[in-house]
């Protein structure tokens, strides 16, 4: 098998991207014809990955500064905005839960000691949002709707999603995902109140299909999770992939409560690919593994959100070292890491943190503009709020401007947040992370796209 570590001077031709993915180091020259996926042992010649960006985990968005109190605010509510959370604290994506519901009490607390929205300190109800093996989501959701939240931040899981967006939307709450990225949702009929800071993947699929182009990986199998998230990634991931030249010569699909990966493995290992694409939630805990046991180099490993975590106590040292993943967002800075571990400090992962407080926050700054806290009243002044106006990066400021009756522009943690009609982020920043000897990562370059 191909060692992309190892790889002798080589470029994959990389071809335009509908979307505009600025690639922040690309290779060059050379030839993009796919290599043969006979019995040849011999391994095909390539590149090694793009050298890291200069200043990776600078990132996009600024640090406010509000200087002065916060002037009150000129309306003041019947009752309290109220705020429900559908995140996971059991189930496959477990691991997501702390930084997310940490970014959700993060900005919650700011707002209040802000002086909170129209007049009132906001609240906030957590519940589990399980997995799509379980109920969870749909008892969670019929909890939150009953205590009378005007949005609910999540689910993570599209899946998890897409079982109660009908219930929400139809009840007139805004569902705001931190981390959906089912390119589903765009065209979903959800009334206007459907809405996400994580951008779709086709965003993320087509930088990570390049991503492993630019590498010099001609041949690219996967191992996907067959449900909305990983066959909507699979597409765009192939889509890409296909057209800089590469071939995708395996696709072996796995469904959510499978125990059993060893026919997937062994038919993808089959296929003798250059990269493997692992398209999973934490089931990657079995995979990789049987990836690594049957000789899979871990540089020959390529992940997703839905897996690129801490694996520090899962697997022995090394297993992971030089394997790659992408997640959607700017790489997390120190001051707000550090502020997430005031709020939990068992944080060790911090995905989708800045995405659940910019969503926290666009909520709030949406129900000042509307000077109401009925979720159709703040889903009509989400997007006004994220474009447009003059800019700001964290609630006091940018609240503060509204309270003078600016418009206002938000950028947030997760980087620029601009609506479309849909709901969904038209710009956003995709991470691309590495492992260590430890089985951790850490940031090694951010691309930057356009949908």
């Amino acid at each position: 098998m191909f060692d992309l570590s190892q790889a002798a001077p080589r470029a994959a031709k990389l071809t335009a991207l509908g979307i505009g993915v600025a690639l922040l180091a690309t290779a060059c020259g050379g030839s993009s014809t796919p290599s043969s996926t006979g019995s040849s042992s011999a391994a095909p010649a390539g590149v090694a990955c793009p050298a890291p960006s200069a200043g990776a985990g600078a990132g996009a968005s600024q640090a406010a500064t509000t200087t002065g109190p916060v002037p009150p605010s000129t309306t003041t509510s019947a009752a309290p905005l109220k705020i429900g959370s559908l995140l996971p604290t059991t189930g496959s994506l477990a691991f997501l839960g702390p930084p997310e519901i940490a970014g959700v009490n993060l900005a919650i607390k700011q707002i209040n000691d802000a002086g909170g929205v129209l007049g009132h300190p906001v609240e906030v109800i957590h519940r589990d949002s399980g997995d799509t093996k379980t109920d969870i989501a749909t008892q969670s959701t019929t909890a939150l709707l009953g205590q009378g939240v005007s949005a609910i931040v999540g689910a993570a899981s599209s899946g998890v999603s897409k079982t109660v967006i009908n219930q929400i939307t139809g009840a007139g709450v805004i569902q705001f995902s931190p981390a959906n990225t089912s390119p589903d949702f765009s065209t979903w009929d959800d009334k206007g109140l459907y809405w996400r800071t994580a951008p779709s993947d086709v965003l993320q699929g087509k930088v990570l299909g390049n991503y492993m182009a630019s590498c010099g990986a001609q041949t690219l199998g996967m191992i996907v999770l067959n449900d909305a998230y990983g066959t909507g990634l699979q597409k765009n991931v192939k889509s890409a992939f296909e057209a800089a030249g590469g071939k995708v010569v395996a696709e072996e699909l796995f469904n959510e409560g499978d125990s059993q990966f060893s026919s997937q493995v062994d038919k993808v290992i089959a296929a003798k690919p250059d990269a493997i694409a692992l398209i999973s939630f934490d089931q990657a805990k079995s995979i990789v593994p049987l990836l690594t046991g049957k000789g899979v180099k871990p540089t020959q490993l390529f992940m997703v959100d839905g897996n690129t975590s801490d694996y520090s106590k899962d697997f022995k040292a090394g297993t992971l070292t030089g394997a790659q993943g992408t997640i959607p967002g700017t790489f997390a800075k120190d001051d707000f890491k550090k502020q997430l571990l005031a709020i939990d400090p068992s944080l060790k992962d911090y995905s989708y943190a800045g995405e659940s407080w910019d969503a926290v926050n666009l909520i709030a700054l949406a129900t000042e503009e509307a000077k109401s806290t009925k979720g159709a009243d703040i889903a009509s002044h989400l997007q006004d709020v994220s474009e447009g106006g003059q800019k700001c990066y964290d609630f006091p400021s940018c609240v503060t401007l509204l309270r003078q009756g600016k418009d206002i522009d938000y950028d947030g943690k997760s980087g620029p947040v601009t609506f479309d009609k849909n709901g969904d982020p038209s710009e956003a920043y995709i991470g691309i992370y590495k492992y260590s000897d430890d089985n951790t990562y850490k940031p090694i370059r951010e691309e930057f796209g356009k949908l």
